[in-house]
């Protein structure tokens, strides 16, 4: 995948593969062409060239809503929520758009109890369901950070897109998300896409790891290959995060 805007090349043909069951990482210094290519593959940005293959059919051609209906989900580094909704609101409304049904004002009463009983489910999977009837703008960031996981998962992506899921939390809150997320992911056959700077997470976290620098990928391996690499030391680790 490339992506340009006239002269400046934020992606240069960079080739990432992310397997079901599988968390893969991508890391980088700033500027290197993370997020350009996290929303390339989102369908938020049209690309300069290349391809993009989900479920085994090209789909750079799709805009982000088509591609939810497929089946990838994402978090955003700026949390997007309803704030005016409630937490269990919020959530419903992501299990609702699994379906064309569902998004019917008009749907049947039974159909509202499925959907409420399982967005109930999905916060007590992240530990949200006694703020089931808060507003989701009262909630505090790491909560809302944990409430838009919930919402992503509720859609029940093939591929969940992770942007930066603990940017802004404590320590405490970072290290309690790090171990929810490897709850939740254990034993599943969900692909997960993970962008984060904290490095902890990183190897805490990902399978594998690929690393971009100046929009361009430079390593692509197992976390302890990554962490031994020189090239990638010089470019964004820095020799006090690899040393054992």
């Amino acid at each position: 995948m490339t992506k340009k805007w006239g002269a400046l090349v934020a992606v240069s043909d960079v080739d990432i593969c992310v397997s079901a069951g599988e968390v893969v990482a991508l890391i980088g210094p700033n500027g290197a062409g993370k997020t350009t290519l996290f929303n390339l593959i989102a369908g938020m940005l049209i690309k300069s060239a290349g391809t993009v293959t989900f479920d085994g059919q090209r789909v750079e051609h799709l805009p982000a809503s088509a591609l939810t209906r497929r089946g990838l989900g994402r978090t955003y580094q700026i949390t997007a929520l309803f704030p005016e909704l409630t937490v269990l609101e919020n959530v419903r409304l992501a299990v609702q758009s699994r379906g064309a049904g569902r998004v019917n004002p008009w749907f049947s009463g039974k159909l509202l109890q499925e959907t409420t009983a399982e967005a109930h489910r999905w916060l007590a999977r992240v530990r949200l369901q006694d703020r089931a009837s808060s507003l989701a703008g009262f909630l505090s960031h790491g909560d809302q950070r944990l409430l838009e996981i919930a919402v992503a998962l509720a859609t029940q992506p093939k591929l969940l897109l992770l942007d930066e899921p603990t940017q802004g939390m404590s320590v405490d809150e970072t290290r309690g998300t790090v171990d929810l997320l490897k709850e939740l992911l254990k034993g599943n056959d969900m692909a997960v896409l993970l962008v984060e700077h904290d490095l902890e997470v990183v190897f805490g976290l990902a399978h594998r790891i690929v690393v971009l620098d100046r929009g361009k990928k430079i390593a692509d391996g197992a976390p302890a290959d990554v962490k031994a690499d020189r090239a990638v030391q010089q470019a964004y680790l820095g020799a006090s995060h690899v040393a054992d």
